[in-house]
């Protein structure tokens, strides 16, 4: 029997990467989809166990822990637009994604970069240097824009046809579109969504934390999805905005986190994080009550940690 030539394919929540799988599984390559579940990632809606079943291929996840947040406090080749390090991303992923397929067998590696689509991580010289510094110089192949880039050892080898790969650049994607109507793939992430770390709030949000902190954990990540963020005397003080991001609230409470609720009054729950000075623990009193359902005038906040409960009474914070 001859053997069936294995790959892995970086699965994320776009059209790209969903069709560069199909246009080498229809080569007869059996390849295995392989999605990298980022901390930062918007992961309200799972698009790639949907585009994973179109595809009709099996779904690997991989999540990236501390490690990677490592790598986005100190990135060797910089950021993007705010604190997303997309050249030091791509190689993680890369590196990832290669542990799989030596593990299963795979030859190679099946990504959806596009020349030209994005101006950070998709042009010749990073398309080069991702490889290089992973050490997958030519077990890269990029179906969409293949026949506009180096023959790759896959193509040298005859396991994939270069002719049946395409030669697409440029930031517009309707060939893409056409390509997914063609195959019938759908619900996938529309264009330059998915990654918080391009979002100028959630990075001012994050830059403050690592400034706060020298270890971020994953949990901590979470927090700054949710809520409403103060930093006030190396204290990082969250708001919820309501009733499910208070619930949230309180599953990722710490021990000796604080939280605070305005008393007899709706209203959100309040965590407070890191130093725990009377001015900072004032503040967050205040802002709960500012964000409370009370009226004007002064409010009797309850404060919680580790057991113990105190009341503080708080004046409405002002913008």
């Amino acid at each position: 029997m001859v053997e069936r030539i294995k790959a892995v394919g970086l699965l994320s929540s776009g059209i790209d990467s969903a069709l560069a799988i199909r246009l080498v599984k229809e080569q007869g390559i059996e390849v295995v989809a392989v999605n990298l579940v980022l901390p930062f990632a918007d992961d309200r809606e799972d698009y790639a166990a949907r585009l994973a079943r179109q595809l009709d291929v099996p779904l690997i996840r991989i999540e990236a822990g501390e490690d990677y947040i490592e790598l986005v406090r100190r990135p060797r080749h910089g950021y993007g637009s705010g604190m997303n390090p997309c050249i030091d991303c791509r190689i993680y992923m890369l590196k990832r994604a290669w542990e799989v397929a030596e593990g299963m067998g795979a030859r190679f590696l099946v990504t959806g970069d596009v020349l030209g689509e994005r101006p950070m991580t998709q042009h010749r010289a990073a398309l080069e240097l991702e490889e290089r510094e992973s050490g997958l110089r030519g077990l890269v192949l990029r179906p969409l824009s293949a026949r506009l880039l180096p023959e790759t050892v896959p193509e040298g080898e005859g396991w994939v046809d270069r002719e049946k790969l395409l030669a697409i650049k440029g930031r517009r994607r309707t060939p893409q579109l056409e390509l997914a109507r063609r195959y019938g793939i759908t619900g996938f992430r529309t264009p330059g969504g998915g990654c918080l770390l391009t979002n100028k709030e959630f990075s001012a949000r994050l830059k403050s934390l690592f400034h706060m902190q020298e270890m971020v954990s994953a949990r901590d990540v979470q927090l700054l999805k949710i809520g409403r963020h103060f930093f006030h005397q190396g204290a990082h003080i969250i708001v919820g905005r309501n009733e499910r991001e208070n619930r949230l609230l309180l599953e990722l409470e710490r021990p000796e986190d604080y939280v605070l609720e305005a008393k007899g009054y709706a209203g959100p729950v309040t965590l407070l994080r890191g130093s725990k000075v009377p001015e900072a623990l004032e503040f967050a009193a205040s802002l709960t009550a500012r964000y409370s359902d009370a009226p004007s005038g002064e409010v009797t906040v309850e404060c919680r940690s580790d057991g113990r409960t105190q009341t503080i009474t708080a004046s409405k914070a002002v913008s």
